[in-house]
């Protein structure tokens, strides 16, 4: 199955129809686009064209350009810029787990939640990058606007497989000096690590000026511990495997569970990270439909 049938659903991609993810914040890219540039005022030269599309401002049509090829094409000013988007996927072990409510691994959702938005910032004609990470970094992609690098991007996708164990904070420090260009961090991940030094990692990445959001994952049944019999539960970073009786333990968990989720929550509040809580049990379009409405409602541009 080509990666664009594995990872783009029709119905994902019909529910999307008519939106866009835009930046709560001034951004910073090198072509025209929906977003303020961090740079209003600095130069007004022109650049190149770029063609018309239904919704840009006519101010900028190059009537000359019309006359000439009967075609429409809009001027672009150095102070014009697009939106970068750097969707960053944890590719960590326990990103494997799937139980049996849910129809796909917590890395397939994540997986689907790239391609999906990173083909949304290609339709509205931004740009976006990926990168990979458990432990360390593992891939990154630059970003880019242009199909063959979709391609490439799913492509990326496909061969990518959980590794290892987390270290969210190294690496969200890692990124955000990698990221020189502000513009739009996505995070797709369960999280699960120690939460002081992840929240440390998602404030230097506000300290550089970037629009983050965090997609948090849960299968439905690390969220609800629906066990009953006796179980055999098996760490997938590095913890040892517990023989337990799921009816014992279940109160503490959820407590646990339930706590981890309002304190990273809680924390990305605090440093202004957009928090998204997703089950994997949840239809992808929806959430993120949901989820982009909801955001343009909020942006200011």
């Amino acid at each position: 199955m080509q990666p664009s049938q594995k990872y783009l659903d029709p119905q994902t991609l019909a529910s999307l129809q008519g939106l866009e993810l835009r930046a709560h914040r001034i951004v910073e890219g090198y072509v025209a686009g929906l977003h303020k540039s961090p740079f209003q005022g600095y130069s007004v030269e022109f650049a190149e064209h770029r063609e018309y599309v239904p919704g840009d401002d006519l101010r900028y049509v190059d009537w000359k350009v019309y006359g000439r090829t009967d075609k429409i094409y809009l001027k672009r000013f150095e102070e014009e810029t697009n939106l970068l988007v750097y969707l960053v996927l944890d590719i960590s072990r326990s990103m494997h787990y799937q139980s049996d409510a849910a129809s796909l691994s917590k890395l397939e959702y994540a997986k689907c939640i790239c391609a999906a938005l990173g083909r949304l910032v290609l339709m509205q004609q931004d740009s976006v990058g990926l990168a990979t990470f458990d432990e360390a970094l593992r891939q990154y992609l630059r970003p880019s606007g242009t199909a063959q690098h979709f391609k490439q991007m799913l492509h990326l996708l496909d061969q990518t497989e959980a590794i290892d164990k987390t270290n969210t904070g190294p690496i969200f420090h890692d990124l955000a000096e990698r990221f020189t260009k502000r513009g739009l961090v996505v995070i797709v991940s369960d999280l699960f690590d120690d939460v002081e030094p992840m929240l440390a990692g998602l404030k230097h990445l506000r300290h550089r000026k970037h629009d983050v959001i965090v997609f948090h994952l849960f299968d439905p049944a690390e969220w609800e511990f629906p066990f009953r019999d006796a179980t055999l539960f098996r760490g997938l970073e590095a913890e040892p495997e517990l023989m337990a009786d799921p009816r014992a333990v279940r109160q503490a968990y959820l407590k646990e569970i339930q706590a981890f989720q309002a304190e990273v929550q809680r924390g990305c509040r605090l440093h202004q990270v957009e928090y998204v809580r997703l089950q994997t049990d949840q239809s992808l379009g929806q959430s993120i439909s949901r989820f982009l409405a909801a955001r343009a409602k909020r942006v200011h541009v």
